[in-house]
């Protein structure tokens, strides 16, 4: 873990979080996949009630972040991102959990995800507790024409 790691949670789309959010996607996504979303779809989702943004920080540099949309007692994770120079150091754990801290905070009982079926974080997601609903073949379309298979997780989160 790195140990001046710093986190901050943004429920509003303040400017700096969300260029933060936007210079660490350019570096996380890879463009084959076409996952990486854009300035106004990431400013128009962090308008929606019960939206969270959860930027970690090592002194003012993103290193990555976590987005979070919640209804009722429910909750998706839409958006787990670090800068691939920080994986492997505890970055997307860390954020991973302290979005289900902050959803129990906030009275919800369940996190959903969503994620390509090739992607490494599914480890992340089994390990954390998340349990395997579903799958929907060829369901993401990549910017080279690949289709990937999509992977549904859910965790429940009795307080």
């Amino acid at each position: 873990m790195i140990p001046d790691l710093h986190l901050s949670v943004y429920d509003e789309g303040e400017r700096n979080a969300l260029a933060d959010a936007m210079e660490v996607m350019a570096r996380a996504f890879d463009p084959v996949f076409g996952e990486a979303w854009t300035m106004p779809q990431l400013a128009g989702v962090l308008m929606m009630p019960g939206t969270w943004l959860t930027i970690a920080r090592v002194d003012a540099a993103p290193l990555g972040f976590a987005l979070v949309r919640s209804v009722l007692d429910e909750c998706e994770l839409l958006l787990l991102a670090v800068d691939p120079i920080w994986r492997g150091r505890g970055i997307g754990e860390t954020l991973l959990r302290h979005s289900l801290r902050t959803a129990r905070q906030r009275g919800i009982t369940s996190m959903n995800l969503e994620v390509r079926s090739t992607n490494k974080a599914v480890k992340l997601y089994e390990k954390s507790g998340f349990e395997y609903v579903h799958r929907r073949p060829g369901y993401y379309r990549g910017n080279d024409g690949q289709l990937h298979d999509a992977l549904s997780f859910r965790i429940d989160m009795l307080a």
